[in-house]
């Protein structure tokens, strides 16, 4: 299985390729599935708006939410394809990544004009599978 690592500089290279080719201000929808389809197309296992539950005090919450890509079982990816992010946007997605304990997920804005602009990594520090923060 690949590492973390590897998974988001295929996700980040495989937007880089989709907003070179056809550029900002198309639809979510129409990145998602071109995005999903480049990313299949380099063998990495993809689900597209994958219903998501978590339990919390011992309550369950079926499908809370969907991801709007989930990549090889362990990165969110959350697109956008808007004009500016909003603080929001971010706290969506360390929402996600603290509910199913992920260490790292990607929004990716469509929508701006250089997608180099519009990639933020996103950082759970309370996944249990994330490093130690440095000293200091």
């Amino acid at each position: 299985m690949l590492e973390t690592n590897q998974i988001t500089g295929q996700i980040v290279d495989a937007a880089y390729s989709v907003h070179t080719r056809i550029g900002p201000g198309l639809l979510e929808s129409v990145y998602e599935t071109l995005l999903a389809r480049v990313l299949e197309s380099r063998g990495l296992h993809v689900e597209r708006q994958k219903p998501v539950s978590f339990e919390f005090d011992g309550l369950r919450f079926e499908d809370a939410f969907r991801a709007d890509l989930f990549v090889e079982g362990s990165v969110i990816v959350e697109l956008k394809a808007v004009e500016k992010l909003a603080p929001v946007h971010s706290k969506q997605v360390l929402t996600y990544l603290t509910l199913l304990d992920l260490p790292v997920g990607l929004l990716i804005n469509f929508g701006a004009p250089r997608i180099t602009d519009g990639i933020q990594r996103i950082f759970n520090s309370r996944a249990s599978s994330a490093p130690p923060l440095p000293n200091g």
